[in-house]
């Protein structure tokens, strides 16, 4: 797989930071991110322009960043998660990547929740296969959809690279997303029940959402996400910044009244 050089792989990151309108906590649009697997911003077909050595470290141990887990009982799972949530956020000279910004902890508290129980859709047959136009429409909870994922990331690995997804290099990592990310990997289950790319897309954007949420929902730690966008955050007011005449360097601030 070709490598970028340094100053390509920055300026993505910064392209990236810069002019993406990513609505901090929202839901983000896979056609916004494109195929953002190493944050590869080019070609939404292929996967990582990162370091084959890059992954992250500290997603599952007993850490002061743990903060405890809701869903994910299982280490391994949970590392698995975490280092795929890695590759499509890394950490690079630009800042922190995704497993230190906290973002699988968010995860794991959104699949808790009303988000993974899909409390808030309705989920009683008859089920059809959707089209591709119409994204996510599995008859799986996304705790369901997650949880099957996982499994398949190392069964995949496995069967290409003899090892679990977590404990491939980068590059392979890479390799194993992709073909989820093109809807070429198997889940095991119908088309109508479950795709690998709609997968994909949850992971995707469930990791953008966790390293740009507020961190009371535990993922963006350190409002480091936000600085990277030179994001304010939620400000009470700029009623004392109106009348400056010049440009202020916010500090950001969290709903729940934290500052960097």
């Amino acid at each position: 797989m070709a490598q970028k050089g340094s100053d390509d792989k920055q300026f993505s990151r910064r392209d990236f930071l810069k002019t993406t309108g990513v609505a901090t906590g929202g839901i983000i649009g896979g056609s916004l991110l494109g195929g953002f697997v190493g944050y590869n911003l080019d070609d939404g077909d292929t996967a990582s322009d990162t370091s084959g050595e890059n992954k992250g470290e500290g997603a599952a141990d007993g850490s002061a960043e743990n903060p405890g887990r809701i869903f994910f009982h299982n280490d391994a799972q949970f590392e698995t998660i975490s280092q795929a949530m890695e590759r499509i956020y890394p950490e690079d000279d630009m800042g922190p990547g995704a497993i230190k910004l906290g973002a699988p902890y968010f995860l794991d508290m959104q699949l808790a929740g009303a988000y993974g129980n899909n409390s808030k859709e309705y989920m009683k047959g008859p089920f059809y296969e959707g089209e591709p136009t119409q994204g996510y429409q599995s008859r799986l909870t996304r705790a369901e959809l997650f949880t099957l994922g996982i499994e398949r990331l190392d069964t995949e690995a496995n069967e290409a690279f003899d090892d679990d997804f977590s404990k491939l290099d980068g590059e392979d990592m890479d390799e194993v997303l992709t073909r989820f990310q093109k809807g070429e990997a198997d889940m095991g289950v119908p088309p109508a029940t479950a795709k690998s790319e709609d997968f994909f897309n949850l992971l995707r954007s469930a990791t953008i959402e966790g390293v740009y949420c507020d961190p009371m929902y535990r993922g963006n730690r350190g409002m480091e996400g936000w600085k990277m966008k030179q994001f304010p955050g939620h400000q009470h007011q700029y009623i004392d910044k109106i009348d400056s005449g010049e440009f202020e360097d916010i500090k950001p601030q969290s709903l729940y009244g934290g500052k960097s």
